[in-house]
């Protein structure tokens, strides 16, 4: 199992021998520093805690896990062992094809509508309708739910900024030197954002 943590660049695309032109996302991934290990016989299961990102006043008396910014654990059953506090993980340890997936926060899109965050169809457009056509309709359960509102009704509300993986993306290029890696496909997130990479 192979892990890092980067930032989403931007997208871009990549022409292939055969001429077929690849999106990709580009990602700055790594290097992170491993601060923590845990195993079974002491934690009760095994994991990688890596930091990535130093604090731009670190002070190195702090704990090996507050000196950076961003801190994630990768539970795995081979790599704790391999690896110790100090090591350093960069995207030399993939390679082109690989398959992985990422996971990051989605963009968020704040306070949104049923036509938007579930793909209402909305009301008519004519004979009568005036100021319904974005509503959602009738919400009441009926006998279904006694008269009240049912549980997990789709509604109006805070959509987006979650948590997003994608799944059996390949990886089509490696620039150790630049600490990159071309990703196909899109990842979730804006500019910026911390994302997760594991190949299983």
């Amino acid at each position: 199992m192979k892990f890092i943590l980067g930032k989403k660049v931007n997208m871009t695309q990549v022409f292939q021998d055969d001429g077929t032109v690849e999106p990709v996302t580009i990602i700055q991934a790594g290097p992170v520093t491993v601060t923590q290990t845990k195993n079974k016989e002491s934690d009760g299961y095994s994991a990688v805690q890596v930091g990535f990102v130093p604090q731009p006043k670190n002070e190195t008396e702090k704990a090996a896990h507050k000196r950076y910014t961003h801190v994630k654990e990768f539970r795995t059953e081979k790599a704790s062992v391999d690896l110790k506090v100090g090591d350093s993980i960069d995207v030399s340890s993939f390679a082109v094809n690989d398959t992985v997936e990422v996971s990051a926060i989605s963009k968020g899109k704040g306070f949104q509508g049923v036509v938007k965050r579930h793909g209402f169809g909305g009301g008519r457009r004519t004979h009568g309708q005036k100021h319904s056509e974005r509503e959602p309709g009738a919400i009441g359960g009926r006998g279904r739910a006694g008269g009240r509102v049912s549980l997990g009704m789709r509604m109006a509300g805070r959509m987006g900024a979650d948590r997003i993986t994608i799944k059996n993306l390949k990886i089509i290029q490696v620039d150790a030197a630049g600490h990159t890696l071309l990703v196909s496909g899109a990842i979730p997130g804006r500019r910026g954002t911390i994302v997760e990479i594991i190949s299983r």
